[in-house]
């Protein structure tokens, strides 16, 4: 008997949740909607609870993070270098990939990573320009000359192949198991091989319920960033005040307006489904990407940028297995705290937040790669995104970092806030005017990354919870899936602004971590060990 016959998810026939897994679809919301009236009851309350309960997950969880991540890596990487498994095609031999390789690689791109570029471009270098681990032990001095190298060893551990190994995972489990294996396109096909039949009653829900609930924290801090830098980006047009308050932040008045604007235009397109709005706009904020870094070639630091490019590779590859492995702890000495203390603000948040996006966007790279082989999936999930981000970081953050560096910014860009870093960048490069004309085509490519992002999720999230079928994109799911999303960032703004969603992102990641870890195991099983296993 095989897989696909062993394992049935069921759904109803009738009624709203017809197409869907009632336990799937209403389980999640009600733990969202508990969530939500929690915050809205007592948000002082919700936001110090998260916070411990972060600080517990952290100070106990911090190595498994670490350690699972680097696992993922590893096995991304041996599957597609191993004969055997690198020429299994995701999909039936005769099966040919559904979008051409341009649009497969924006979408991947546009809904994996594209708004962490836009706001972590800048920030990334500049912050660990300001501070890193080398920094903390007394290596390098902070802001020098010497520590430029060592900020790009950093800032492109977190964007590398650890995130894109985590998203490929995913992907590379559920396009297998699915296509290959005949197996619903949901998250706990991707541990059939381990647990069977069994995955069809409470321990298959329990895996697709925190499969959205990982999502949705996941994308809900994605948004969050976006927002405020889409505030600090029309604060920088129209200069108007009440878009940012004394600290420099975007006010919370602006953020809910922009996630409004955003969230409204997500269920659009989501609506529209993924063939229509998701591949126009991903094709769109790929062409105003490159638009960006054509712009940062010309007129930006790029003899800075084109050292710093082919150094940080070098650096990071030679340093990725012990950056990977190092774990500190925060009962040491004061130099172990303060990288103890890094680390959870950095590494561990960027782990958690990669796996917190993983079940979505590995589920929606499963559904644009069909028909690819391992090896040829790997190289596009991973080492040509690795490469784009690198690339950014290079010529936007480099031109940061040397305007700093020089003395010009004279700590414009440090000091600013996170979601206004780009656009100090940007002022400091340009006139008055065309600096505004520039930040209109960020604020643009911002609003096509943002919207990418959330109703690629809202799809996904619909995929999951009527047991893979791709078809489920009733209007009245996408919009309730969506006011859900936008209450969550909503309210989190309220009780805590960006910390709240860290908070919340930490702690709802580490479940599905596990299941990821269980997918890894069933691919090896699979592909390497199982007879049943494709030549």
């Amino acid at each position: 008997m095989n897989q696909s016959e062993r394992m049935k998810i069921s759904v109803a026939r009738t009624g709203f949740y017809s197409g869907f897994n009632r336990i799937v679809a209403i389980g999640a919301k009600l733990i969202l909607a508990l969530l939500v009236l929690w915050a809205v009851a007592s948000p002082k309350s919700a936001g110090r609870v998260l916070a411990d309960i972060q600080t517990f997950t952290v100070n106990n969880f911090a190595g498994w993070y670490m350690y699972v991540t680097f696992f993922f890596v590893l096995v991304c990487f041996g599957l597609a270098l191993w004969p055997k498994s690198g020429r299994t095609k995701l999909g039936r031999p005769d099966d040919r990939p559904e979008f051409s390789r341009f649009s497969w690689f924006s979408m991947m791109f546009g809904a994996g990573i594209g708004v962490g570029m836009l706001t972590y471009s800048t920030a990334e270098p500049i912050f660990h320009f300001a501070n890193n681990p080398d920094v903390i032990k007394g290596i390098v001095e902070a802001k020098s000359q010497e520590n430029v190298r060592l900020a790009y060893k950093w800032a492109i551990f977190h964007y590398a192949f650890t995130p894109w190994a985590c998203y490929g995972l995913v992907g590379m489990a559920l396009g297998y198991f699915s296509y290959n294996r005949g197996l619903p396109l949901t998250i706990r096909s991707g541990i059939t091989p381990l647990f069977g039949k069994h995955l069809s009653g409470p321990l298959g829900h329990i895996v697709d319920i925190v499969a959205i609930l990982a999502t949705v924290v996941g994308v809900g801090v994605t948004i969050g960033y976006g927002v405020s830098q889409f505030a600090s980006g029309l604060f920088n047009i129209t200069g108007a005040e009440w878009i940012i308050s004394e600290s420099g932040k975007p006010t919370l008045v602006a953020q809910l307006i922009a996630l409004v604007i955003i969230m409204a235009a997500s269920i659009l397109s989501a609506i529209s489904g993924v063939k229509k709005g998701i591949k126009w706009l991903s094709n769109i904020n790929m062409g105003l990407s490159f638009f960006l870094l054509i712009f940062f070639l010309l007129f930006g630091a790029t003899a800075f940028a084109f050292k710093a490019f082919f150094l940080a590779i070098w650096d990071y590859l030679l340093a990725f297995p012990e950056m990977s492995l190092s774990v500190w702890s925060s009962s040491g000495d004061e130099t172990e705290k303060a990288l103890a203390s890094w680390q959870a603000a950095w590494s561990v948040f960027y782990w958690a937040w990669w796996i917190g996006f993983a079940p979505f966007v590995g589920l929606f790279l499963a559904r644009v790669s069909k028909g690819r082989t391992i090896r040829e999936y790997v190289l596009g999930a991973m080492l040509i995104p690795t490469i784009m981000c690198l690339t950014w970081f290079a010529l936007v953050g480099g031109t940061a970092v040397n305007l700093e560096l020089s003395g010009i910014a004279n700590n414009a860009i440090i000091g600013a806030d996170i979601s206004a870093q780009l656009f100090q960048t940007i002022n400091l490069m340009l006139s008055p005017k065309l600096a505004i004309a520039m930040s209109v085509i960020i604020v643009i490519l911002l609003m096509t990354y943002l919207v990418t992002s959330a109703d690629s999720a809202i799809l996904i999230i619909n995929t999951i919870a009527s047991a893979g079928d791709q078809t489920q994109k009733h209007a009245k799911h996408i919009v309730v899936w969506g006011v859900i999303l936008t209450s969550i960032v909503g309210v989190m703004l309220k009780i805590g602004g960006m910390e709240a969603l860290r908070s919340i992102m930490i702690i709802g990641a580490l479940p599905f971590s596990l299941v990821m870890a269980l997918m890894a195991i069933s691919l090896l099983k699979s592909l390497l060990f199982d007879s049943d296993s494709e030549p």
